[in-house]
């Protein structure tokens, strides 16, 4: 069984919901059956109709893309769910709040919601809840006086600190004293300011030698980013490592390793094909997983499970964890990769385990 690093045991909920994967899920965008099979996992027979969303920051991102296909998995093997989703094609506050909007009309049975522009979600929310419309908030923490009382996501400061372990353990036993590089890509997003301070806190705690410069600003979309670590390439030539805190960071990284013939150490967060690619081939050292299909399958199957069988929603945060890939599990983790199918076998006995067990994964919720 594979498993991830857990949250603090829950204070909130004592509850604990039954869950099975099949290995037949049939995943589908409108999701529907004629069959009569019943059980704990998978709602079966006639199963109630319900309506439910996915709304978030963009499609054009790569971790935006993995949590979708998480709730489109979570959709798919229940009878009587009619899935649906939107985003922006590009970070864009304004068009994404229209956009959970109209959900709101249609999808009032439950709506799953990741923002990068949390600022502009507090009335909206508000007017949901008020509405009573079950909201579950995943990735990015939901704003104060939201009404939003769930989230599912990570420890993002972990997912900073195992990055920065890993960068450790690569120079146990090399120079002393060196430089650091940290970026961001989106400046003042709280999930990735999270990142980068355990990151921080690792290397000043494990490593007081080094030089840390940053975060610097780097840009989200990929023609910028590239050339804004380019620049800082060029701006600190003696570093010995520079690490991100997205996705798009670590692609670039890995390409210009590549056209430079680096031997600096680069490594950044999130699994975009192309970064696992530039991984396997050495140049990255590692990639930190906040692990997002796992966090839209969580999110939007609990939707369900509250919308047809009338389970109450839990309070709090739940923290589903992370993983580090290295050269060690980067082949498992390309191959886990490959297709909708593929994620959801990998999978399968984490979100068991975890749902199994919920109390050990959720915690306070603290805005």
């Amino acid at each position: 069984m594979r498993s991830l690093p857990t949250a603090a045991p829950s204070r909130r909920r004592n509850a604990v919901v039954a869950f099975a994967i099949t290995s037949t899920l049939a995943l589908t965008a409108a999701c529907g059956s004629d069959g009569g099979n019943s059980g704990s996992g998978n709602s079966g027979g006639s199963a109630e109709e319900v309506d439910l969303s996915f709304v978030y920051a963009t499609s054009t991102i790569n971790a935006m893309q993995e949590m979708a296909l998480g709730a489109k998995a979570a959709a798919g093997e229940r009878e009587g769910v009619n899935y649906s989703e939107a985003a922006p094609a590009g970070i864009n506050g304004p068009q994404q709040v229209s956009m959970f909007q109209s959900a709101m009309q249609t999808s009032k049975d439950g709506i799953l919601f990741e923002t990068l522009t949390p600022d502009l979600f507090t009335r909206p929310l508000t007017q949901a809840t008020d509405s009573d419309i079950p909201i579950v908030s995943i990735d990015t923490a939901p704003p104060e006086g939201s009404g939003v009382e769930f989230f599912v996501g990570n420890s993002n400061e972990d997912v900073g600190r195992i990055l920065a372990a890993e960068l450790v353990r690569q120079l146990d036993g090399g120079q002393q004293g060196g430089k650091v590089v940290l970026a961001n890509a989106i400046p003042g997003l709280p999930t990735l300011e999270q990142r980068l301070a355990g990151m921080v806190d690792v290397l000043e705690a494990e490593r007081p030698d080094l030089e840390i410069v940053g975060p610097l600003a780097t840009a989200n979309e990929p023609t910028e980013n590239f050339n804004a670590w380019n620049n800082l390439l060029k701006a600190h030539p003696d570093a010995i490592a520079y690490l991100g805190a997205g996705a798009q960071d670590s692609v670039s990284l890995a390409r210009l390793h590549e056209s430079t013939n680096a031997t600096w150490l680069a490594g950044a967060c999130d699994l975009d094909p192309a970064a696992l690619e530039g991984l396997k081939n050495g140049h990255l050292f590692a990639i930190s997983s906040p692990e997002h299909w796992l966090k839209g399958y969580i999110g939007l199957r609990l939707l369900a499970l509250n919308a047809q069988e009338g389970e109450e929603l839990p309070t709090g945060w739940w923290n589903p964890g992370e993983l580090l890939v290295t050269a060690d599990n980067v082949d498992e983790i390309i191959a886990r990769q490959q297709d909708e199918a593929s994620r959801v076998a990998w999978f399968e006995d984490v979100a068991e385990e975890q749902f199994a067990n919920m109390d050990d994964y959720i915690s306070e919720l603290e805005n």
